[in-house]
């Protein structure tokens, strides 16, 4: 099956983007462990659909993209970024849908990712996940991120359930 990437750069694209981010919506509710804290909870849905309303802005270029993968004609997952700080990009959102899991989707959209963000000029890459996703770590590590401590900021009941990782872009 052909994997193909692409930036998106139409309302069409990122009409794609939203309908991968409700399925990621839904799968994470199913999935969510029940001992986790829900208040404040990212993905909480009213939250996240003000978030995909604004994805264009959000993620808009130079600083910023929306990569979408398809298999043969139909989308199957994305992952988007934006500035962090000068020199360093941010990811989130990164989602294979179960029909588009197994090919390699989600490795494709990260090499895409990091060839797009060299282009626009940053020399690293951070994000954030949930400690439940164990397949979505093990592709991180071996794509090169590496652990980072949480930021100072970030809140005390959600350290022992999200990790913090980075990776160099250029050297």
């Amino acid at each position: 099956m052909r994997i193909s990437t692409r930036l998106a750069s139409d309302e069409s694209d990122y009409e794609q983007a939203r309908d991968l981010c409700r399925q990621w919506l839904d799968w994470h509710w199913k999935n969510y462990p029940t001992d986790w804290p829900t208040e404040g909870n990212p993905m909480d849905p009213g939250r996240f659909a003000a978030i995909l309303d604004d994805l264009p802005s959000l993620h808009a270029r130079p600083s910023g993209g929306i990569l979408l993968a398809s298999l043969g004609d139909q989308p199957v997952g994305c992952v988007m970024y934006n500035e962090a700080r000068a020199g360093v990009a941010k990811f989130n959102r990164m989602f294979v849908s179960e029909n588009g899991r197994g090919y390699g989707v989600g490795r494709r959209l990260l090499e895409h990712m990091f060839e797009q963000m060299i282009q626009d000029g940053y020399q690293k890459v951070i994000f954030s996940s949930a400690n439940f996703l164990t397949h979505a770590k093990a592709m991180y590590e071996a794509t090169g991120f590496t652990d980072i401590p949480h930021p100072e900021h970030f809140p005390d009941q959600w350290r022992p359930y999200v990790y913090f990782m980075e990776r160099t872009l250029v050297e």
